[in-house]
């Protein structure tokens, strides 16, 4: 694979506040979504003083740029404006740990278990926390975690009729072995890095309370989600707010938030209004380094980064001319320049990652060191990539057409995009459509290239998605995000997911990488 598709690939972040997941060091990343940006009432004082002066906790008031909720349902929450509302209702078996993702620790579970082979099965045996309490729902009362509900829970998971992560729990079996133990046979067996992604605090790992979603049912368990986490689902206004409360029976303890109010303002002026007017305490703003910078500048006003976002990644359409050519990749790949990308949106917040899978954040990724040593870090080279191009046959270059999203995050790189490849004879017409349109039409094939901007749990993941012949666009068996068309890896990643060695099968994922 290394010799037939140049990557360009970048990291994305996000900004974040408070008791936000935040890294120790900047992040790396680059075309961002948003960041978060937080006003105290006079002075912002340390966690110490948070602790000790907030005898009577606020509700924090903050404004995102979506426009509405989706679903609170947790295995179907997909959208940024969904996670943020069901991370805060509910747990998985275990976590990552919060400052330290992707580092795990236990959550509803007491332990991390090791596997064990059963019969030639491979069977997890977690031992659940006792007197973790279910919120209560509008059809019943709070009540405590149990076996059952872990097992449902998984069970929906898995079923594609009400989760949209069913395909992650196929060969998946949930027993239940007391009302505080659960075993979970996994056949094929799987490695400790693919299995236990799936029972963390993230898509269908998130547990759901039976008794509540029994009686509600599933529409109205959407509108009105009720969990285990440290805050509860109060309230909906369609287009305004989601409103939740704190948890009093939470097992990690009671909140020092009274409650979250997630307010829905999709202008960006309107929301930089709404924090300078003191109507919320935190919003999302795109990474724009004078907007930024101007709110630096605002009295009482701080601004914060954490953690990895996501990883935006150029894909060439390797079926179509003349990118079926690797000539042209090539040429392309020795006119782009990293740092004009990082330059859009500004250095402290994004920075560079060298293969799929990102190595800073994810095992089975390569280095920069180990990318340069195989002379695949295409720095940049106009002359080269012109030498390229006549040699492919297009000594003047060419023209290309592409759909972007009206969204900064692929706008402006399409835009540097089409700048950078000017200077070598290659047009780029960019037509600008709503977002969800945006992905509808990438999907249908219609780009020669694709800017895609994602995260995704581990490098199986990755590689299957982005790589397998099944997840090719509109052709593949279970088309996907294969924007590449490539199928020469299936047999290397279908390996590497059924070594249950980690060590072995993160060398694996290097090879394929």
């Amino acid at each position: 694979m290394k010799h037939k598709i140049i990557f360009l690939i970048m990291l994305l972040s996000i900004l974040a506040i408070g008791v936000a997941c935040s890294s120790t060091e900047p992040s790396p990343v680059a075309f961002p979504t948003e960041t978060l940006m937080i006003e105290p009432t006079e002075v912002l004082p340390t966690p110490t003083q948070v602790i000790k002066e907030s005898v009577v906790p606020a509700v924090l008031r903050y404004g995102t740029e979506f426009a509405d909720w989706g679903t609170g349902d947790p295995h179907l929450a997909a959208a940024y404006q969904d996670r943020i509302v069901v991370d805060m209702i509910f747990n998985g078996l275990i976590r990552y740990e919060p400052g330290n993702a992707p580092a795990i620790e236990p959550d509803l579970a007491e332990s991390i278990p090791n596997p064990e082979i059963v019969g030639g099965k491979q069977v997890w045996t977690f031992r659940l926390r006792k007197g973790i309490m279910c919120h209560p729902s509008p059809q019943t009362e709070k009540y405590e975690l149990t076996a059952d509900d872990v097992v449902y829970s998984l069970q929906k998971s898995a079923n594609p009729n009400r989760s949209a992560y069913a395909g992650e729990y196929e060969g998946m079996t949930i027993e239940k072995v007391d009302d505080y133990t659960v075993k979970i046979i996994q056949a094929p067996p799987l490695s400790s890095i693919l299995f236990l992604a799936k029972v963390t605090d993230y898509s269908g790992g998130f547990i759901v309370c039976k008794k509540a979603i029994e009686a509600m049912g599933d529409e109205a368990f959407k509108a009105h989600p009720v969990g285990t986490g440290p805050f509860m689902f109060e309230s909906y206004t369609p287009g305004k707010t989601v409103t939740l409360v704190a948890n009093e029976h939470y097992f990690r303890g009671t909140p020092l938030l009274t409650g979250v109010e997630v307010q829905f303002i999709p202008d960006e002026e309107e929301r930089v209004e709404a924090l300078t007017s003191k109507k919320v305490d935190a919003i999302q703003i795109s990474l724009d380094k004078e907007l930024i910078k101007n709110m630096e500048q605002q009295e009482g006003v701080v601004v914060g980064v954490h953690g990895v976002g996501e990883i935006g990644t150029i894909y060439f359409n390797t079926s179509v001319e003349p990118l079926n050519d690797l000539r042209v990749r090539q040429a392309i790949a020795y006119a782009l320049d990293r740092e004009k990308f990082l330059d859009l949106f500004g250095k402290e917040f994004i920075g560079n990652v060298y293969s799929p899978v990102p190595s800073q954040f994810l095992p089975g990724g390569l280095t920069h060191e180990e990318v340069t040593n195989l002379n695949l870090d295409y720095t940049v080279d106009l002359d080269k990539a012109k030498a390229l191009l006549d040699e492919a046959g297009y000594p003047d270059g060419f023209s290309l057409k592409i759909i972007s999203s009206e969204h900064h995050t692929y706008l402006k790189p399409y835009t540097s995009m089409k700048e950078q490849l000017a200077q070598i004879g290659i047009d780029i017409e960019i037509e600008v459509v709503e977002h969800s349109e945006m992905h509808k039409l990438i999907r249908e094939d219609v780009n020669p290239f694709v800017i895609y901007v994602a995260w995704r749990p581990n490098a199986d993941v990755f590689l299957t998605r982005f790589f397998h012949s099944d997840s090719i666009v509109v052709t593949g068996a279970k088309p996907d995000t294969n924007f590449s068309h490539y199928d020469q890896i299936d047999d290397l990643i279908e390996s590497a997911r059924l070594e249950t060695n980690p060590h072995t099968q993160i060398e694996q994922w290097l090879h394929d990488a």
